[in-house]
């Protein structure tokens, strides 16, 4: 890896037409396939939120004009510390191994350190082993282990009777709509009328009545 490479990545914050291309790239990146039990779940509004929240900590790196990277963090400000999270950086396979990620956290981080972080937070899956590797580089250490539990809902009691109550109110409803119909009586004396086509209903017009 060359200079020259490191001066074609140019970072900047994340703007609102980068919001689309952020989120695409992050919808091929951190996928269900690759991290079942990712506990924060990749959407629009991980994005949208923390533009909203924390714009001067979500930045994008482009290369010729393409977004090849971007990073997502904030703040966290508890009694006497102040924390610098990074919650999301991902890099464009197109453009791997052109310092993107290198660049992208080392600006968020001089940011935080002016911003009053004293401590700097990132995690990852730990089956990521390339994130666990550079973050390693950075001056990321002091590894902990979190535990996340699961559980499949589709098994729970409670879901079992909420799907029989769905089915046994679907039956009723369908009932409901097969009874025909009760017509009212008519009322003697009046007999009915046939409309061939509602639709169309012309008055006639007698010779009297034509325009001249």
């Amino acid at each position: 890896m060359n200079s020259d490479e490191f001066d074609a990545v140019y970072v900047r914050e994340l703007g609102i037409d980068d919001i689309a291309p952020v989120y695409h790239l992050g919808e091929k990146l951190f996928t269900s396939e690759l991290y079942p039990y990712l506990y924060r779940t990749w959407d629009e509004w991980e994005v949208i939120g923390l533009y909203n929240t924390d714009p001067e900590y979500c930045l994008v790196a482009e290369i010729d004009e393409e977004v090849a990277g971007f990073i997502l963090g904030t703040i966290i400000t508890k009694a006497s510390w102040t924390y610098g999270y990074i919650l999301w950086l991902g890099v464009n396979p197109k453009f791997q191994r052109r310092g993107v990620a290198d660049k992208l956290v080392d600006k968020v981080v001089a940011r935080m350190i002016e911003d009053g972080a004293r401590f700097m937070l990132v995690d990852t899956d730990p089956t990521n082993t390339p994130a666990v590797k550079f973050f390693n580089r950075k001056g990321f250490g002091n590894i902990r282990q979190h535990i996340f539990l699961s559980m499949n809902l589709s098994k729970h009691d409670y879901y079992g009777r909420l799907i029989d109550y769905e089915h046994q109110k679907a039956e009723r409803a369908g009932y409901r709509r097969s009874r025909p119909a009760i017509r009212p009586r008519k009322p003697d004396g009046i007999g009915s009328e046939v409309v061939l086509n509602p639709l169309v209903n012309e008055p006639q017009t007698t010779d009297e009545q034509n325009p001249i």
